[in-house]
């Protein structure tokens, strides 16, 4: 099989580190704000804190550069020793391993590490491990530790479940009033929740380009291009920068510029990514002129129920409409309209060992959806941070054995 051309880099991405680097060093440079932080969890009340005037962290966003750097392998084993078992989530694991050593690629970066909290804000929507780990640090540092409860296999997002989490998240109005030590201004959560919700448009418009064929942007791609959409959302920044990303991506599409050229297959993600080996694989598929194209993962940034006119309930709404806590009926609904929308030849799943709550293979899911859409699927075992879990080879052979598989009809 011929090379194929070398992989296209987005010219925007140079804006985007720029971006990033200005928000790690509001929170952590020698010139650091002097406004309070709140770590929150990467799906949580965000807009609220921000309104308030904190300083928004994001640890997920951490452990996923734990894991891109392949430093969370030799991390982890010190948080097990702790007493956190290995079969817990690895983002927790490798980011309570990098405090307990003091080393962080942030450090690479000319910054000490993670800021300390005055406050930890988590949503369950996601598991229950992001309040795990948040209570660790707030056991450390002695701080509060509050959030929000949200249901679980979700069915009908009503308004049962609307109500009873927008009076869980304005019941944490009051608490980070006096931990802010002001008042919060309504009109400016309105305003937070309006960038936001534009924030959400962009991104979405971004991934939607893939719909294209040829796709001008992967999965790979967008994993790195998400930061802007996960810790800086409810800011002008991420919407400014979006917009020239957004261009970019039109521009590649009217070029008929290819992220994978010769793209011959359209792959959908489901799952987490892999992080210590998105390079390997965004080269393999490139070798196999076959574009992943559309994932769930990179779409948990979409939030289009966000409303300034409605911001507790429609910021409960968005954070229960989410896909990792709806029921299996619904999560194969949104992804036959995926496949369907993305023209996808075929599903990849990622069995993460330490994410069950975001590996949907596990309860027959994809035997269901192949019989429904007639598409094909391979399941790769790994984890989204312990490398340990995941082999390289036994992977190969597998998406190989998959594209001929495509490729044979």
């Amino acid at each position: 099989m011929p090379a194929p051309a070398e992989r296209k880099g987005i010219e925007a991405t140079k804006k985007m580190k720029g971006l990033m680097g200005g928000y790690f060093m509001e929170l952590m440079g020698e010139s650091a704000s002097d406004k309070k932080v709140a770590w929150c969890t990467s799906v949580g009340p965000a807009e609220l804190l921000i309104a308030l005037g904190f300083n928004v962290y994001f640890p997920e966003n951490h452990g996923a550069m734990l894991g891109a750097t392949r430093m969370a392998t030799d991390l982890i084993p010190l948080a097990n020793a702790r007493g956190f078992s290995p079969d817990i989530c690895s983002y927790l694991t490798s980011d309570i391993g990098s405090y307990i050593k003091g080393e962080s690629p942030f450090n690479k970066m000319n910054l000490p590490g993670p800021p300390k909290a005055d406050v930890l804000v988590f949503n369950t929507n996601q598991c229950r491990d992001v309040q795990d780990w948040f209570q660790f640090y707030a056991r450390e540092w002695d701080v509060p530790c509050i959030g929000v409860h949200t249901p679980r296999g979700i069915g009908d997002v009503d308004d049962i479940i609307i109500q009873g989490v927008a009076r869980q998240i304005k019941a944490l109005v009051e608490p980070l009033e006096q931990i802010a030590g002001q008042k919060l201004d309504y009109d400016k959560l309105k305003e937070v929740i309006g960038l936001s919700r534009e924030c959400t448009e962009l991104w979405k418009a971004i991934l939607k380009t893939a719909a294209n064929a040829p796709a001008p942007l992967t999965f790979f791609d967008a994993t790195i291009q998400m930061g802007p959409a996960v810790v800086l959302r409810g800011t002008q920044g991420a919407i400014d920068y979006y917009k020239i990303l957004l261009a970019e991506l039109k521009q590649r599409i009217a070029d008929g510029v290819a992220a994978v050229e010769g793209e011959k297959f359209r792959i959908y993600w489901e799952g987490m990514p892999i992080w210590g080996k998105l390079k390997p694989l965004s080269m393999q598929f490139m070798e196999l002129s076959t574009a992943i194209v559309a994932s769930t993962y990179c779409n948990s940034w979409i939030f289009d129920d966000l409303d300034p006119d409605k911001p507790f309930e429609s910021m409960a709404r968005a954070y229960s409409e989410l896909f990792i806590c709806r029921s299996d009926d619904r999560k194969e609904a949104y992804m036959e309209t995926m496949i369907e929308k993305f023209k996808i030849d075929g599903v990849l799943y990622h069995d993460a060992k330490t994410c069950p709550n975001n590996s949907n293979n596990r309860y027959d899911m994809p035997q269901r959806l192949q019989a429904k859409t007639g598409k094909p699927f391979v399941v790769v075992n790994g984890d989204l941070n312990d490398l340990r879990l995941y082999s390289e080879e036994q992977t190969r052979t597998n998406i190989e054995a998959f594209i001929e598989q495509l490729a044979e009809g």
